[in-house]
């Protein structure tokens, strides 16, 4: 859930944080809870956006786990989570192509470790 709202965060853009920053300099209160973009920022997300993801699954250490997005959309971001008794992420990254993103870990005294990947797509 955490992973989510930090995507949704970072598709929400500059329009979030100039409105934070507008929001600390006029004296006012920061907010508490989940933060919702202003009313305008919903009409500049990129058209067709979707948030995809490939769930939690063991895969042995430093292997890549890749996701794709759907049909011809693109990537604009995207992450993963290591997951485990000292599970670290290796990597995060897109693929060469732009067509998806790639995330690798590795957890300490084990094998494998547990991998999730996100990722944010656009037409």
């Amino acid at each position: 859930m955490r992973v989510k709202q930090i995507i949704g965060l970072a598709l929400a853009g500059l329009g979030v944080s100039a409105f934070l920053a507008t929001a600390s300099a006029a004296g006012a209160e920061p907010a508490r809870g989940p933060v919702q973009a202003p009313a305008h920022q919903a009409a500049a997300l990129p058209p067709g956006w979707q948030l995809v993801t490939l769930p939690n699954a063991n895969v042995p250490n430093f292997q890549r786990r890749t996701l794709y997005c759907p049909g011809a959309k693109r990537v604009l971001g995207g992450g993963g989570e290591a997951r485990g008794n000292g599970a670290i992420l290796v990597g995060s990254f897109p693929t060469d192509d732009g067509r998806g993103w790639i995330a690798l870990g590795r957890q300490i005294g084990y094998s494998d470790v547990g991998i999730s990947v996100f990722a944010i797509c656009a037409d």
